[in-house]
Order: structure tokens, then sequence, then C-alpha cells
């Protein structure tokens, strides 16, 4: 293996998609790139049916995943939801994202949440820095969080969440005199949600985020090296309109900010000093780059009689930071306690990266434990 945790990481991510280069009129090569970038794909199909918009849409079983301050909105006593992705799926069968998510509400105004993100790489071949072979392994990531939220008021909502992350990429395997091992991080979320609909159901609703603010994470002993998790800055808005019993519609909008700073020379010595930034310091000085490294989500949902929804959306990405771009369509189905959920996704335009998701199908499931409405 090589020496370098950083060749590793950045390797896995630019397997699965997430790792975001760009080359300037100037032939300057700009990378963002962070360790466990699971943490950033959409975690359930009924938000990746409308462009992974869902910091401010209605509250369900995945709500923790996208916004912990909404948590405590939803209707029913408590809801779970499980959700798997595949990842590469033209390339191998073997990639996955599984995740489960579940509240329980102690009140009208406080709820508890837990989630888990299980991301598996399938079979991969080990090779040396000289292309030798070095063994098997079967790359995993997961994390697992608990959070708490709670109503400030009748709109005003606040959540916090605490995640431990785990990421074994390839532990044992020789690193140019050390050893890689299991890494490890633990990371919080905040976030913030206002619902300002009308007692019709008509009317904006609100949420802000922060999200994986954690410590970095090293893959060997070697203090220097140790890598970014994927902080994030997210805001949404998204507007409610019930025309009448039966029918309904919310369409919206999320901007998501990556705090993370871009390795802007790939040199040693340039490394070196990515690497020594310290990690409160990185937040703010990642969005000296703003907006070209935003991420925007577009989407719409309409619901028939609470039982049946359409699903579409769009996903920008800038050039600078990757330039992935895609539509997106889903549906969904309701009945009393039992719920599913499917979305597709199609790459947008020529020369467009493309999406480790094209072209693939992906569900959840969800349980309404008092089979109460959201929607």
């Amino acid at each position: 293996m090589r020496p370098t945790a950083l060749k590793l990481t950045a390797g896995v991510l630019f397997l699965c998609g997430l790792a975001s280069t760009a080359k300037a009129q100037v032939d300057q090569i700009n990378v963002v790139t962070t360790a466990v970038p699971f943490l950033r794909i959409s975690p359930d199909a009924r938000a990746g049916g409308m462009g992974d918009l869902g910091i401010a849409t209605s509250p369900d079983a995945s709500a923790a995943f996208w916004n912990m301050g909404k948590v405590a909105f939803n209707e029913s006593k408590g809801g779970l939801a499980a959700t798997y992705t595949p990842w590469l799926k033209d390339l191998v069968n073997d990639v996955y994202l599984a995740s489960l998510s579940g509240y329980y509400k102690l009140d009208e105004n406080q709820a508890l949440s837990a989630n888990l993100r299980y991301f598996s790489l399938g079979n991969i071949q080990f090779t040396d820095q000289n292309g030798n072979l070095n063994g098997n392994g079967k790359p995993r990531e997961f994390g697992i969080d608990v959070g708490y939220s709670r109503k400030l008021s009748d709109k005003l909502g606040l959540g916090v969440a605490l995640r431990y992350i785990n990421s074994d990429l390839a532990s044992g395997a020789p690193s140019g005199g050390n050893t890689y091992k299991v890494g490890s991080s633990v990371a919080g979320d905040i976030g913030l949600y206002y619902d300002n609909k009308n007692e019709a159901g008509d009317g904006f609703t609100f949420g802000a985020t922060l999200t994986n603010l954690g410590a970095k994470i090293a893959y060997t002993d070697n203090a220097d090296q140790k890598d970014f998790i994927p902080a994030n800055f997210g805001l949404g808005v998204t507007y409610n309109k019930n025309f009448d019993e039966v029918n309904k519609l919310t369409f919206g909008v999320d901007f998501n900010k990556l705090m993370v700073p871009a390795l802007e020379d790939n040199t040693p010595s340039g490394i070196s000093d990515y690497r020594s930034k310290g990690v409160v310091s990185s937040w703010f000085s990642s969005f000296s780059d703003f907006p070209g490294q935003a991420n925007v989500s577009i989407g719409a949902e309409y619901w028939y009689n609470n039982q049946f929804a359409l699903r579409g959306g769009y996903f920008f990405e800038d050039k600078s930071r990757g330039n992935r771009r895609y539509f997106t369509a889903g549906v969904g189905l309701k009945y009393n306690v039992f719920g599913l959920n499917f979305s597709y996704l199609a790459p947008s335009g020529s020369g467009v990266t493309r999406n480790p998701l094209s072209n693939t199908l992906r569900f959840s499931v969800l349980f309404d434990l008092d089979g109460g409405s959201n929607d």
C-alpha cells in the first residue's frame, strides 16, 4: 500500500464519485476531498427523488438525516425507515449504502432519534506502490448517531445529534513502515426548522443545518496524516400548497456548502500545510470560495389523497467542484402504517460528471408506528 492515507482516501473518494476535481483555464487543479464520503450520500429515497432536497421538507422517519430540528414536528408517536442504495451498479454488484433510521416522541414537544448508515465497498484486491498483489480486503464504513429534537414554539424546532464514525478501508495492510488501521471520529449535528404554514397547511417552511462537525480522521499512527470529514452547512426553504383534502403540492430548494478547504498545492509541502490546518479554522476559511462550492437541490412533491406521491428534482454542482448535475424522479406509496419510496437518477448535459447512482433505482421502506400521517 502507498504510505499516505490521503492517497488511499482520495482513491476511494474518486471511486465513489465524490472527490471533486476541476481544471481551471490556467491548468491549475483544485481538489476538495474528505474522508468518509458516504456521509454525503442521500440516505433516503424520498429526498433522492427530489434532487436530494430534504432540509425543510415535511418530517418523516428519515428526518434526522436531513435536519434534526424537524424531528419533533412528526405527527406520529414514532416511525422507522430502512433504505438500500446500490453504488457503482454498472461496474460492480457488491457496493452499497444501507441506512436505518427511527424516532420516538416523548411528548408533543420532544423527540429522540437514532440512525445508522453502513457503506460497503465490496471486495477489493490490494496492491503495493509497485503494483504487486498484497491481499484482499472488504472495506466498509459506518456511522451511528443519536439525537434529541425539541419544539421551542409551535413553529420553531431545534435539534442536536452526536455521531460516531468508523472507517475500515485497509486495516492491517502495510504502509511504508506503518500499518493502516481503522479510522474513527466523533461529530455532531445542529438543526433549526421553522414551520410557517397556516391552519390550512399552506405556506413556507425553512431549515438551517450544520452537520458532521467533528475531528479529523486518521488511518495510520502518523499524527500528520489525518483527513477532514465532510462538515457541511445547509439552508433550505419549501412552499406547501393544499389545494383541497386530496391534492397537495410542495416545492423547494436547498443549498449545501461543504465546510472543507480546498487543496491548492499538491506538492509534499502543500499537502503538509493542508493537513496542518485546524478543524475549526478550516470551517470558516472554506467560505472564501462561496458560492462556487455550494450545491443546489431543487425538487417538488405531489401527494394524492395522502396515499400516492410523485416527485421530481434537479441537483446542480459547479464545474470547479465536480460538475455533478442530474435529474431525479420518484414515487411514494402509503397505506396505513406502511410506506414505500422509490427514486431514479439520470445525469444531465454533455460533459457532465457521471454519478455512481446513474440509472439506479433505490428504495425505502417506512413504518408509521401509530398510523399517523406525514406528507
